[in-house]
C-alpha cells in the first residue's frame, strides 16, 4: 500500500507553537524530510526537535531545494526531490516533510505535495503558526481590525509596486531587501504609518524593533516587515 505524505508546519520557531496534531503525524511517520542540506542547517528540523526529543529515531533524508529563478534547473530539481520522496511512498512509508511556518505559505513543499496529488496518491496539509500572526502576537497588535486589507508580500516582490496597497502590508523574509525596503518607505513617507520589524520570530535570538529608523538592513533572511496604517488616517 502506498504511503501518505505528510506537509507539516511545525510554525515561526516557538517549540511551544507546535500543534498537537503536528506533532502526531510526526511520531507517527516513518521518514522525515528535510529540505536542507543538513539538518543542523534546518530551521524546522530544530524546532521539531526541542518538542519531540525522539525525532531522531527516525530515518531522517535531507533533500535541499535549489533557490534559483532559471525555471527548467528548477523544475528539474524539483522532479528529482519527488522522485526521492515517491520511492518511499511506494514502499509504503508513510514521509513527513518538515516546513517552517505553515505549509500553504511560501512553502516549497506545495511543488511535492501537488506533484503526489497529480500522481493519484495521498498528500495532506498540517497547519502550522503562520510567521506573520506569531510576529503580530509578538509585536501585540492586531493585523487587521473592521475593513482593513492585509496583504502578505514575499521577499522577491518588487517593493515599489506595494507602496500604494491599503491597510497592514507584511514583507516576508525580506532580509536581502531590507535596504530597499527601508529606502522605499522612507522616500514614500512615514508619517502614516506604525513600521515594525520581527527577525527570528519565536527563537532565542528574536528581535523586535519599532519605527523604520529602528530596521536593521542585516537583521538576516528571516526577518519580516509590518507597515500599518495609523488609526484615523
Amino acid at each position: 500500500m502506498r504511503g501518505i505524505l505528510y506537509g507539516i508546519g511545525v510554525g515561526p520557531g516557538d517549540p511551544e507553537l507546535i500543534t498537537m496534531k503536528a506533532l502526531r503525524c510526526i511520531r507517527e511517520s516513518d521518514v522525515i524530510v528535510l529540505p536542507s542540506a543538513a539538518k543542523e542547517d534546518c530551521y524546522a528540523y530544530r524546532i521539531a526537535k526541542t518538542a519531540y526529543t525522539e525525532i531522531d529515531e527516525k530515518e531522517i533524508m535531507c533533500m535541499p531545494f535549489l533557490m534559483i529563478k532559471e525555471k527548467r534547473a528548477l523544475e528539474a530539481s524539483h522532479n528529482k526531490i519527488y522522485r526521492d520522496i515517491l520511492s518511499l511512498l511506494e514502499r509504503g512509508k508513510n514521509v513527513a516533510f518538515l516546513t517552517i511556518g505553515d505549509p500553504s505559505v511560501y512553502s516549497t513543499y506545495s511543488y511535492i505535495h501537488r506533484r503526489e496529488l497529480e500522481e493519484g496518491g495521498t498528500a495532506l496539509m498540517v497547519s502550522g503558526v503562520p510567521s506573520f500572526c506569531a510576529a503580530a502576537a509578538a509585536i501585540g497588535i492586531s493585523l487587521g481590525d473592521n475593513k482593513e486589507e492585509i496583504h502578505i508580500i514575499p521577499g522577491s516582490y518588487d517593493i515599489r509596486e506595494t507602496l500604494h496597497l491599503k491597510g497592514t502590508r507584511i514583507y516576508m523574509k525580506s532580509g536581502k531587501k531590507l535596504a530597499e525596503l527601508k529606502n522605499a518607505l522612507l522616500e514614500a513617507g512615514t508619517e502614516h504609518f506604525l513600521i515594525y520589524a520581527v527577525s527570528n520570530c519565536g527563537m532565542e535570538n528574536e528581535r523586535i524593533t519599532s519605527g523604520l529608523e529602528e530596521l536593521l538592513v542585516d537583521s538576516g533572511y528571516l526577518t519580516m516587515v509590518i507597515v500599518k496604517e495609523r488609526t484615523g488616517n
